[in-house]
């Protein structure tokens, strides 16, 4: 294996495919619909209650560069890209930006438009060329019980919630979401909904690779290893854009080409801290961990091996999902 290259681990046979469903669960009734849990309260209005306000916005006019510092400053996840009416035009995600820096095909733009200059390539393309103008969204009416089955349907962990006229109340995130569930499922092991692949990148690979593995898997977040594949960390979406809307990436930067901070160590970016979680605890146990920690996974771990990771939104396909 090549240095730098990912592991892939866990209870997985075969080639890794980007998630599209929890694995190893069987939610699906003979007539193909999903078995939705009854669990769930319904109250009208659900989403104006735990929609996290003000919303953090940004228009599709302005450069990449100052979107990165945005989600740098705030650490959030994503930005709403709204008109001077504050009408929503789209969404921007940290992914959209790791996308663009070399994780996935918006690197195009860089290397075509900018022949890979830093400077131009962040403070002259526009949010425009790579938000997602077409965003699912919700109204300030919607219940719970539908946006986490939305959430969960469409995979998606931020969603704009809008007035009837279209104009932005705030934005919804899977931590929101479980910030206001009850009853948490406590009766569902967090061995039946971790994500048991786990793809991992070793500690001195460059962040360029972590970029393309981020958006090969359609993983936030891969656990860093040293050579013997003991976990060193993690980096996320969030950390990458953070390195380049804190300015830490200029450092890397002699001639002006992008390559030269893409090509800094992971260790550079890359949170030290990480928390675990036993595979025979509850999902709610995990939920309540990653809440009181402030982070949105856990490695699923007895101690002497790790098992998979398990995120928000696995907790969020417990709560919403029936029993077998």
């Amino acid at each position: 294996m090549a240095r730098g290259g990912p592991r892939i681990s866990g209870g997985f046979r075969g080639p890794v495919k980007p998630r599209s469903r929890p694995e190893g669960i069987r939610w699906l009734r003979a007539d193909g619909s999903p078995n939705w849990s009854q669990r769930i309260r319904r109250r009208e209005g659900d989403a104006k209650q735990i929609a996290s306000r003000p919303p953090i916005t940004i228009s599709k006019s302005s450069p990449i560069m100052e979107a990165a510092e945005s989600i740098a400053k705030h650490r959030i996840r994503g930005l709403a890209v709204v008109d001077a009416k504050y009408r929503l035009e789209g969404v921007l995600l940290a992914t959209d930006i790791v996308n663009y820096l070399g994780g996935g095909p918006y690197y195009n733009i860089i290397v075509n438009r900018h022949a890979k200059n830093i400077y131009t390539a962040l403070n002259r393309e526009p949010v425009q060329s790579i938000m997602n103008p077409s965003p699912i969204t919700v109204d300030v009416a919607s219940n719970i019980s539908d946006i986490v089955k939305l959430m969960v349907r469409e995979g998606i962990g931020f969603l704009p919630v809008l007035y009837e006229d279209g104009s932005l109340y705030g934005v919804i995130t899977e931590r929101d979401v479980i910030r206001s569930l009850e009853p948490l499922p406590y009766d569902k092991k967090v061995e039946d909904y971790m994500t048991s692949t786990i793809v991992t990148i070793e500690i001195e690979a460059p962040i360029k690779e972590a970029c393309r593995l981020m958006i090969t898997y359609g993983f936030r977040r891969l656990p860093v290893v040293d050579s013997n594949g003991e976990i060193k960390g993690v980096v996320t979406a969030k950390d990458i854009v953070e390195f380049f809307g804190s300015h830490e990436a200029f450092k890397f930067v002699k001639s002006g080409d992008i390559e030269e901070a893409l090509s800094a160590p992971v260790y550079e970016v890359m949170t030290p801290e990480f928390y675990t979680i036993h595979p025979k605890l509850s999902v709610a146990d995990a939920a309540k961990v990653m809440l009181d920690r402030g982070v949105d996974s856990l490695i699923v771990s007895d101690g002497d091996k790790a098992y998979g990771i398990i995120t928000e939104r696995d907790v969020l396909v417990a709560v919403a999902l029936g029993e077998d």
